[in-house]
């Protein structure tokens, strides 16, 4: 499972991984690297949206609320406001931005997923709300379209390539 995470102004991608024995997560805060953890499952209880584990020797309690993509949680003794986007959330943002979820000069890829079609080449002029390539993600082919005239300068993906979260798929001038 993917998701990004949002809380006091700070942004986190979260992967986390299911094992027999263990949960796997992944965590990496806006301008870092990824960091993994395990969390043993001996140490760990949820009942009634409260989660309970054991991590580096100290106990967590964690009791959460909320709806949608905002969230409540109450952890020792402070309580943290976090908006959850998950990969339909992340989607649907991607897209309503015109699929340029990073903003800027740059498109980069909301979401993981396969690149199946490039429609663009460096030099390339590009107006408004053009198709700059396609991404199939959550089973679902979406096109990603130029929020404004502009001048591509690089295209660093192909067809047929997955990428992560994040990846960089054009540089405009």
């Amino acid at each position: 499972m993917f998701f990004e995470a949002e809380t006091n102004g700070l942004k986190y991608q979260i992967s986390l991984r299911e094992t027999r024995t263990h949960w796997k997560v992944g965590l990496k805060p806006e301008d870092r690297d990824w960091v993994y953890y395990d969390v043993n499952k001996k140490d760990y209880q949820y009942l009634d949206n409260t989660i309970s584990f054991i991590f580096k020797n100290s106990s967590y309690l964690l009791d959460t609320s909320g709806e949608d993509t905002d969230f409540t949680v109450y952890t020792r003794g402070t309580y943290r406001e976090i908006k959850i986007f998950n990969d339909e959330m992340l989607l649907h943002e991607s897209l309503k931005a015109g699929g340029n979820f990073s903003g800027g000069s740059n498109l980069s890829s909301g979401m993981p997923g396969k690149i199946t079609k490039v429609m663009v080449e460096a030099g390339q002029e590009v107006t408004a709300d053009q198709p700059l390539l396609i991404m199939e993600a959550m089973k679902m082919e979406n096109e990603m379209r130029a929020t404004q005239n502009c001048k591509i300068k690089e295209v660093h993906v192909e067809a047929g390539e997955n990428v992560e979260a994040g990846t960089l798929l054009i540089s405009f001038e």
